[in-house]
């Protein structure tokens, strides 16, 4: 996995923009610079964990579909730090599009990305039937995660319960996550139970994960987390709703579930994401 993700950073760094050449100072390095400064690539590495498991040999041509899935979670992000959401000014320990150039161009950006994401698998070397099943379940993951947004943007200074907090966060969150898992299965010639699983397993690591996030934003120092911290006091967060502790036991029950719906899956699957989810 380690040499895939060097290789899939290469093909960030050396991919082709020149969509967005044209006579504006500086756009065409804003629609990229968010992509490439840096990020986990938490979402492309699921994606590859079951391309490799189940076809190793089309890694290369995949990464097409992950660098779709990584410009749209990008997407995402620019406009999740614009002045009308969270009004961040750093994301990946850089300063976000609106601090750096202007609010304008940080909204275009995240509308090119979001846009260029379908351009993507579109132009992709894979069959139509395979681009039809990806793009239906990109956006779909991506429509679901806006709703979250919403509904997140919202509530804000709002209590709400339990359900309402996971609704929000199983879209908002988990379901690009599930989507990455689900489109590395669709190209890995998966079986549609199987895809299934990814994509149910992918809901709850989303939360899982959402979860740890809140913890860490409470917990964190932002030189850490290149980011800044302690940004979700008006938020449902799940450490505003539970308490410290209380967040921890829900994140420990989810790990315990993950972990053992991980049993059941194929043994190079469970193996790819065992190696890559044991960090978290």
């Amino acid at each position: 996995m380690k040499e895939v993700l060097e290789d899939f950073e290469d093909f960030l760094k050396t991919h082709d923009t020149s969509i967005f050449k044209s006579f504006h100072p500086y756009f065409q390095n804003a629609f990229w610079e968010m992509v490439v400064n840096g990020g986990k690539r938490f979402r492309p590495s699921l994606f590859f964990s079951i391309v490799l498991a189940n076809k190793k040999e089309i890694i290369k041509e995949s990464f097409v579909i992950a660098l779709a899935i990584e410009v749209l979670h990008t997407y995402s992000l620019i406009h999740d730090d614009l002045p009308a959401m969270d009004n961040s000014p750093l994301r990946r320990s850089h300063p976000t599009l609106h601090i750096k150039y202007d609010e304008t161009s940080a909204i275009l950006s995240g509308d090119a990305l979001n846009t260029y994401a379908f351009y993507l698998i579109s132009n992709s070397n894979f069959n139509e039937n395979i681009k039809t099943k990806l793009i239906q379940s990109l956006s779909f993951g991506a429509l679901k995660m806006v709703l979250g947004q919403a509904c997140d943007c919202y509530f804000e200074n709002n209590i709400l319960n339990k359900d309402e907090v996971d609704f929000i966060h199983i879209n908002k969150t988990a379901a690009l996550i599930a989507s990455s898992l689900e489109m590395g299965g669709i190209i890995a010639d998966c079986t549609q139970e199987e895809i299934n699983r990814l994509h149910q397993f992918g809901i709850k690591l989303g939360l899982y994960f959402q979860i740890r996030d809140d913890i860490l934003d409470a917990t964190s120092k932002e030189i850490n987390e290149g980011k800044p911290i302690n940004n979700d006091s008006n938020k449902n967060s799940y450490v505003n709703l539970l308490g410290i502790n209380k967040a921890q036991k829900a994140k420990d029950k989810l790990k315990n579930i993950l972990l053992s719906e991980l049993q059941s899956m194929k043994k190079d699957i469970k193996d790819n994401l065992e190696q890559l989810l044991q960090v978290y």
